[in-house]
């Protein structure tokens, strides 16, 4: 078994979920006693929030490059960073280390074409959102056409991850929100929606939804699983 090496605590709430998918898919592939092999990198995720709201996106990438660098040296095989927005640091953690890094979009976009779809919306941060790094790779690298709320909706998607469920607070009134906000995504044309930021799996589930919902942390937790375990 590959050791999985996992830049997360942003949040730890979703780091959380990793944790358990990780060792749930070990333990159905190899035996009840089975657990995963790896290492964890926890941020304080107040110091990483209050950067990316500054648009500090130069150090940002400093500290994630330094984690990944010093997953390796303790032996991690694999690298998967927990989170959707910073993966816009993706190429340059790429560039930094020789173990290979599990890109978080594109586990999720073979699903996505193996249910024979094509148009989907995205909810995540208003970085995951608003800038390239996930909706550019969907594109170019899986043929996706993507999708994302409006301004007004952006807004609401954005404020309940930061202000909620980075938290752990799940609040019915927000599920009531996204579920709004996923609508307007299929009236759009929208086929499916991904679950673009790891926390929002905590707090909408499919029957919230008229159409498909592809929920990025277990997409990316199961595959590295199945890398972790390949011969």
């Amino acid at each position: 078994m590959r050791t999985i090496g996992l830049i997360g605590g942003m949040s730890w709430e979703s780091s959380a979920e990793y944790y358990r998918i990780l060792n749930q898919g070990v333990r159905d592939r190899l035996g009840p006693t089975a657990s995963a092999r790896c290492l964890l990198w926890s941020f304080d995720f107040s110091e990483i929030e209050a950067l990316q709201h500054r648009g500090e996106w130069e150090e940002l990438t400093a500290r994630l490059v330094d984690a990944a660098r010093k997953l390796e040296t303790a032996g991690a095989d694999i690298l998967v960073i927990c989170t959707n927005t910073m993966h816009r640091m993706a190429p340059a953690i790429e560039a930094a280390v020789q173990v290979p890094l599990l890109h978080i979009a594109d586990p999720t976009a073979e699903r996505i074409k193996a249910a024979g779809l094509r148009r989907v919306g995205l909810l995540g941060t208003a970085f995951t959102m608003e800038q390239d790094f996930l909706k550019g790779r969907l594109a170019e690298r899986h043929g996706l056409e993507v999708i994302v709320p409006n301004a007004q909706d952006r807004a609401t998607v954005h404020r309940v991850i930061y202000e909620e469920l980075v938290a752990g607070q799940i609040v019915p009134a927000s599920r009531n929100a996204y579920r709004a906000v996923i609508a307007h995504l299929a009236e759009a044309g929208a086929q499916a929606v991904i679950l673009g930021c790891t926390e929002i799996m905590l707090l909408v589930r499919p029957e919230d939804s008229a159409v498909p919902l592809f929920d990025t942390t277990a997409l990316h937790a199961q595959a590295a699983v199945r890398q972790a375990l390949a011969d």
